[in-house]
C-alpha cells in the first residue's frame, strides 16, 4: 500500500485528511516540524504532506534539510499561505506540488494521485511490469510466460517496493522500516529471508537476474 506521511498541526484538518485517504494509502501523522522531519529523513515513504506553518521547524526548513540531505521524495504543499512569493519559493526549495488551504479533499487526492503517477509510485491500472514478468496487482500474483506464482503478503509488499524503487540502492533497515515498519517484534534479518523466498518463488526471471544484493548494505534491482 501507498505510505504517505502527513505533517500537519491542525488536528481536525490532519484527522479529516487521514480518514479521507485512509483506504486510498497508509497515513502516518505527525504535528511538528521536528517530528515530520525525522520521519521524512527515514525515506521509507512515497510522499509528503507538508503544512508550512508548524511548531519547531516550519515546513520549508523541513523542505529544505531533507533536500539538502538528498531525500527526494515527493513533498506537497498544504497551506494558507496564496502569495507568489511563498509559492515560489516552495517550488525552489524542491516542493513538488502546492495546495492553497482550504481545498476540497477529492483534489487534494487527484493531486497526490498525479504526483505517485508520475514518480512511478502509482500504476494507471491493475499490474505493475517488470522485464519479462507482470505484477497482477489485485489477486498479487507474478505471471512470466504461461507461469503464475503466488506472493504472500509480505513478499508481494517486497517484490512490488523493488520494482517501483529501481536502480536505487536500498538498505536493509530501510526495507524493513518500510515492509514491516519501526515498531515490528521482528529483527532487519528477516529482510535476507524473504529476499531467499522471493528468489525461489521467481527464479529464472529478469526480476532475479537483476536483483543484486550489495555486501552489509542491502539491494538494488537493476
Amino acid at each position: 500500500m501507498i505510505k504517505i506521511l502527513l505533517v500537519e498541526d491542525d488536528l481536525s484538518l490532519s484527522n479529516s485528511v487521514y480518514d479521507f485517504l485512509e483506504s486510498f494509502a497508509e497515513v502516518t501523522q505527525v504535528f511538528d516540524g521536528e517530528e515530520g522531519l525525522f520521519e521524512a529523513e527515514q525515506n521509507v515513504y512515497d510522499l509528503v504532506l507538508l503544512d508550512l506553518m508548524l511548531p519547531e521547524l516550519s515546513g520549508f526548513e523541513v523542505l529544505k534539510r531533507l533536500r539538502d540531505k538528498r531525500v527526494t521524495t515527493p513533498v506537497l504543499i498544504m497551506t494558507a499561505k496564496e502569495g507568489l512569493d511563498d509559492k515560489m519559493k516552495g517550488f525552489e526549495i524542491g516542493a513538488d506540488d502546492y495546495l492553497t488551504k482550504p481545498f476540497y479533499l477529492d483534489e487534494l487526492k487527484a493531486r497526490i494521485q498525479a504526483l505517485l503517477k508520475r514518480t512511478g509510485k502509482l500504476d494507471d491500472g491493475d499490474s505493475l511490469a517488470y522485464g519479462d514478468m507482470k505484477i497482477n496487482m489485485k489477486n498479487q500474483t507474478a505471471n512470466f510466460g504461461d507461469k503464475s506464482v503466488e506472493l504472500l503478503g509480505k513478499e508481494y509488499d517486497l517484490v512490488v517496493y523493488l520494482i517501483q524503487n529501481r536502480n536505487v540502492i536500498l538498505p536493509k533497515e530501510q526495507i524493513f522500516d518500510r515492509i514491516w515498519g519501526f515498531d515490528s517484534e521482528t529483527t532487519v534479518t528477516v529482510v535476507e529471508v524473504y529476499m531467499s523466498k522471493i528468489r525461489k518463488k521467481l527464479d529464472g526471471t529478469d526480476f532475479t537476474k537483476n536483483l543484486q544484493t550489495l555486501r552489509n548494505v542491502g539491494y538494488i534491482l537493476k
